[in-house]
């Protein structure tokens, strides 16, 4: 069993659009809801995402990062790993981010990498589960519930153990859109609440289970 000590994240956001979560996470710490937490780098493949923008406007160091910009991939994976080690990064978010990562990223940072997903996992996750496709798809299934999980990430997409999860009822008249506002609230809420737990040392990863402290 792996035990997280109380210890100061130097946290890495990947994100690929807007970056609300970013911004909660953001808000979390200037609110005082989430300390020993610093935001050190917000990554993206998508030069011209809102995660960059408000990474920049908020004097957080921002970098586009994109396979397109490399002739391998393991170029590609070189150059983030250097680019995580000169900011001293020892955690990772996923906030949005549309690319798997390479496995040897996650090795490096074997459970310290968490994501967040629009569904209640294992439900609707998997490859080609991402933002409004989520959604119609829980639509379509005639759910009663949906909401968000935060997980740790694995090699395999909506796979590793979860942290925390917390649902919503669908009503007869939700749409896709509706629903989407709905988890995205939730969303804003569980993950800065997730990061608190790792940071202040709640959390233990053995396996394909988290156990969190409650003392």
């Amino acid at each position: 069993m792996l035990f997280y000590l109380p210890e100061r994240l130097n946290i890495a956001v990947f994100a690929s659009g807007r970056g609300s979560n970013l911004r909660s996470i953001v808000d979390a710490l200037h609110a005082g809801i989430l300390s020993n937490v610093t935001i050190s780098l917000v990554l993206s493949n998508n030069g011209k995402s809102g995660a960059l923008e408000f990474a920049r406007q908020n004097n957080i160091p921002a970098i586009h990062l994109s396979r397109v910009q490399f002739h391998s991939d393991a170029e590609f994976t070189s150059a983030m790993l250097e680019t995580l080690r000169r900011h001293s990064i020892n955690f990772i978010v996923l906030a949005g981010y549309m690319k798997k990562l390479d496995p040897l990223v996650i090795d490096s940072f074997r459970n310290r990498i968490i994501n967040i997903h629009p569904a209640l996992l294992p439900a609707f996750g998997g490859t080609g589960m991402f933002g409004m496709k989520v959604h119609e798809a829980v639509i379509a299934s005639r759910a009663t519930k949906s909401g968000a999980t935060v997980h740790v990430v694995d090699e395999d997409y909506d796979h590793g153990p979860i942290v925390l999860q917390e649902q919503v009822e669908v009503s007869p008249s939700d749409t896709a859109e509706t629903l989407a506002e709905k988890v995205l609230a939730i969303e804003h809420r569980l993950y800065p609440k997730a990061l608190s737990l790792f940071a202040m040392g709640k959390i233990r990863v053995k396996g394909q289970q988290v156990v969190i402290d409650t003392k």
